[in-house]
């Protein structure tokens, strides 16, 4: 039997970093962030890590572990994330994942299925085909040579998914959906236990707003700045962090640095609504009720459903 694993999710600014602090507290726990930005050193502001005051006191794992030039992805999340909890456990302590990203939750969770497995290099090469001319076409006709029933669900221009197929055959020699009925019979690697917190959807956005002026005040621009100043080879992840692109086009001066805050704030939303329906898809979450309730209290509803 799996073994149970304790996780606060959902998306942005929801307040999860508090209920987890509040809940670790509550029955001896300690975090294990699952969030791809956070692993990172040398971006606390954009990433939004939590502070020594914001982690209370109790010790939080996965978070500013990794240089800002490190490649990073699901499956070595999984790795490290697993190594931690391991180690979490042998000191008579209640490990619990605090954190958006669910690509990584279910990774670590439900295990790396097989379909699951990636080949950059492959991956890059396919890329480079599909941007030929001709080049959408010509991929088609490669999968459509080893997965005809993939090239019959998926377009020529549905790139993605088309090179995700073409590399799921050349990793494991099988179609994809061979693999997804594989994967779907492979048990899960924990018994999760997931919450998640329920705010109405113009409260979270205002939550979200409210979190971009505090990142603003805490030195974001300053922060971006230096990221710019250090380039992309040092700090190839942070351009894909939501608010690097939106600040540094301020910076640049290619817009108001007002307008930018204010995109920034409108891609933090929009990747929430993203976080959203992921969340709301998986049938392990349990969606609690917010209103009126202290991070304390909503704590105290998730340890009485343990």
């Amino acid at each position: 039997m799996a073994k149970r694993l304790i996780g606060v999710c959902g998306p942005t600014a929801s307040g999860k970093t508090a209920v987890a602090v509040e809940l670790c507290r509550r029955i001896g726990g300690e975090v294990v962030s699952a969030d791809s930005m956070q692993v990172y050193r040398g971006m606390d502001i954009l990433s939004a890590a939590p502070d020594e005051r914001e982690m209370g006191g109790v010790p939080h794992h996965m978070i500013r572990v990794l240089p800002p030039n490190a490649r990073f992805n699901a499956s070595r999340y999984r790795e490290m994330a697993s190594a931690e909890i391991e180690e979490i456990e042998a000191r008579g302590k209640v490990p619990v994942l605090c954190g958006g990203t669910g690509l990584y939750i279910n990774a670590l969770t439900k295990g790396m299925r097989l379909s699951e497995r990636a080949d950059e290099a492959l991956r890059a090469e396919l890329k480079a085909i599909a941007a030929e001319d001709g080049g959408e076409e010509r991929l088609h006709g490669m999968l459509a040579e080893v997965d005809p029933e993939s090239a019959a669900r998926y377009p020529a221009g549905d790139v993605r998914r088309v090179i995700r197929s073409i590399e799921i055959y050349r990793l494991t020699g099988m179609t994809r959906s061979r693999q997804e009925e594989i994967d779907a019979q492979t048990p899960d690697a924990f018994d999760a236990k997931l919450f998640a917190i329920d705010w109405p959807r113009e409260v979270l956005y205002e939550r979200i707003n409210r979190r971009v002026d505090k990142m603003i005040a805490r030195g974001l621009i300053r922060e971006v700045a230096r990221l710019i100043d250090e380039g992309e080879d040092a700090h190839p992840t942070a351009v894909q962090a939501i608010g690097y692109k939106e600040i540094a086009a301020g910076l640049r001066g290619d817009c108001a640095m007002s307008d930018a805050i204010a995109r920034m704030k409108t891609a933090t939303r929009n990747y929430a609504k993203r976080q959203l329906t992921w969340f709301r898809a998986d049938p392990r979450v349990t969606w609690l009720e917010p209103a009126g309730k202290t991070a304390a209290a909503l704590a105290e509803e998730i340890a009485a459903a343990l």
